[in-house]
């Protein structure tokens, strides 16, 4: 299990057109199966159930239905790295969910206006809280942080099988 941390003076990746559903085809013609939905938000209007209900619609129409643990999983890690950004970041946050052409891992990518990198601490029984990015890295193995101009973006990628 890793964290991986890097730089980047670009601010991110491109805007994609959404459908009225939030979600979307994107790519170029090699990947036309692959799915995405993509949200922002400002500060404090963001509703953890309305991302985990993004997860389980994106994931049922690339084939996973919400009763497979592999989706249950993909709505933990993203509750809990949006937990961190609304938690340790001011301002704005993103949301990139992005469902490979074969359709068998998630790349979550979120987005905060915070350089701070994530930390993970050692599990204190006695402490509330602080074992999310252990729950992220027990599903995922590792996290990529890239910080940019504007903060920084984590992803993490969700195996589907």
């Amino acid at each position: 299990m890793s964290v991986t941390h890097e730089s980047e003076s670009g601010t991110g990746p491109n805007p994609t057109a959404v459908a009225r559903d939030g979600l979307t085809s994107a790519g170029p013609p090699e990947q036309a199966d692959a799915l995405r939905f993509g949200a922002t938000w400002a500060e404090g209007s963001l509703r953890i159930a309305d991302a985990r209900g993004a997860v389980r619609t994106l994931l049922a129409r690339a084939g996973h239905p919400p009763g497979l643990r592999v989706n249950q999983d993909a709505q933990l890690v993203v509750s809990e790295l949006i937990t961190n950004a609304l938690r340790h970041a001011p301002g704005p946050c993103g949301m990139l969910l992005d469902v490979a052409p074969g359709r068998n891992e998630l790349h979550v990518t979120v987005s905060d206006t915070s350089r701070r990198l994530p930390v993970v601490r050692a599990v204190d029984a006695e402490r509330m809280g602080g074992r999310g990015l252990h729950l992220v890295l027990s599903i995922c193995g590792r996290l990529r942080v890239v910080r940019h101009a504007q903060g920084k973006r984590v992803t993490a990628v969700v195996p589907l099988t």
